[in-house]
């Protein structure tokens, strides 16, 4: 039978104290008992004692959810290591949270809100467990973009907050090909690097690459595909990213594999791009350009590919209240991100003139590909934390664990969506294609 804050005497920790205090002034806002057993920074404790364990190590952690009710101030106080969930009772991150969301879900809690009096009841114990005070400051790890929102400047200044946080930081997360986007799994027990190089190959197949045929790769990330393309096709490629350490990587491997006449990497926003290609790719790079800048984004690879020539975008899609991904991610991972459901990025695409041949959903991919690249992370969890502390690493820790559970929920997709450019005779209508 699960235990209540009732049951606290039972459990020998005091039902005076801080933990049982904060439990009967969050019963109106969970509607109910607590679905967690809470630890407080006195040793107190309250709630279930079969449900994940949350402890509150400061008092600060309390301060960050009333100044930032919800998933933000629960995120900072989660990076800074003011709360902990912790993984005992057959209890870990995800588990905890999918709980949390259960209950949320069963119980109605969105939406709504408590009654003057609860929240008259809820200030009274936030004064009285001395929770009241100035905010604390955000952590180290919160982003602060500046500038107006999607301007080159400032895309490229999001972009470097995440992606240039360390080579070497992704590459102990990662698969060899430095790859940062979905697999293609053929079975759950496929390793993560075999999964890459058929999502790889999966690509270039789609968009007929061959010997001696023109690529260009927008948003090339660590130019896992740009390479691949080179390698595997004898296609020449070139990439474009405006991460400055993603470049210098590249161009490291572009002379180690003796590929200079194949593929050419430059510092260039996809705005810039010139030239027509044979063929364009663009890898989970849409969801960076903003709902104002999508149609810009749709013209360019229209006008980068020739007539007649395939386009072939990988990208992310989500329905609801936070197309940037939640608080969390926007201010966490990915600032500035947006997402739409799959059916009005076709919209876009098609608004610029490009004819939209195949959309293939790779959701469940997803979860394998996140979960290849959980099991890199703890394995590597020592080295990752001497690379960039642990605040950085509890930070990807939540961000791992949140994504997996977004695609495994189908809050989140992902989707390629291939296309082909009007214009001049095709064979996309009976090529086998993957």
């Amino acid at each position: 039978m699960t235990a209540t804050v009732s049951d606290l005497s039972r459990a020998g920790t005091p039902q005076d104290g801080i933990a049982a205090r904060l439990a009967e002034a969050l019963r109106p806002f969970v509607h109910g008992d607590l679905p967690v057993r809470l630890r407080a920074w006195d040793g107190s404790e309250a709630g279930p004692l079969d449900a994940p364990l949350v402890e509150l190590r400061s008092v600060d952690a309390v301060r960050r959810l009333l100044w930032h009710p919800g998933e933000l101030g629960a995120a900072q106080a989660f990076v800074t290591g003011e709360l902990e969930v912790h993984e005992q009772g057959g209890w870990d991150l995800d588990s905890a949270l999918t709980h949390a969301f259960s209950v949320a879900r069963d119980r109605g809690l969105r939406g709504g809100r408590p009654s003057p009096a609860a929240m008259v009841r809820a200030v009274r114990t936030a004064v009285g467990v001395g929770a009241l005070g100035r905010p604390p400051a955000p952590p180290a790890s919160q982003a602060k973009v500046r500038g107006r929102l999607h301007s080159q400047l400032r895309d490229s200044r999001a972009i470097s907050f995440h992606y240039d946080l360390s080579n070497e930081f992704y590459s102990l997360i990662l698969d060899p090909s430095m790859a940062y986007s979905s697999g293609y799994h053929s079975s759950p027990q496929q390793p993560l690097a075999e999964a890459q190089h058929d999502k790889l190959s999966l690509i270039c197949r789609k968009l007929g690459l061959g010997e001696g045929m023109t690529l260009l790769d927008v948003g090339c990330g660590w130019g896992s595909l740009s390479l691949h393309a080179a390698e595997h096709f004898g296609a020449t490629v070139t990439g474009i990213t405006i991460a400055a350490e993603q470049k210098k990587f590249i161009d490291a491997r572009i002379a180690e594999r003796g590929l200079e006449d194949r593929v050419t990497i430059k510092l260039c926003d996809y705005r810039d791009a010139v030239g027509e290609h044979d063929a364009v790719s663009s890898i989970e790079m849409g969801e960076h350009v903003g709902e104002r800048n999508y149609a810009t984004y749709a013209s360019v690879l229209h006008r980068s590919v020739k007539p007649g020539g395939r386009v072939l975008i990988q990208q992310m899609s989500r329905a609801g209240r936070w197309p940037g991904g939640g608080p969390f991610i926007e201010n966490f991972i990915a600032p500035d991100m947006t997402m739409r459901p799959v059916g009005q990025t076709v919209d876009f695409l098609e608004r610029a003139g490009l004819e939209v041949r195949d959309v293939h959903g790779l959701r469940e991919h997803y979860v394998l590909t996140v979960a290849g690249w959980l099991e890199r992370f703890e394995a590597n969890v020592e080295r990752l934390t001497e690379l960039v502390g642990e605040e950085v690493v509890r930070v990807f820790r939540l961000y791992l664990v949140g994504g997996s559970m977004a695609f495994r929920d189908g809050r989140m997709g992902v989707d390629q969506i291939l296309m082909v450019r009007p214009g001049a005779a095709h064979t996309l209508g009976w090529v086998r294609h993957f």
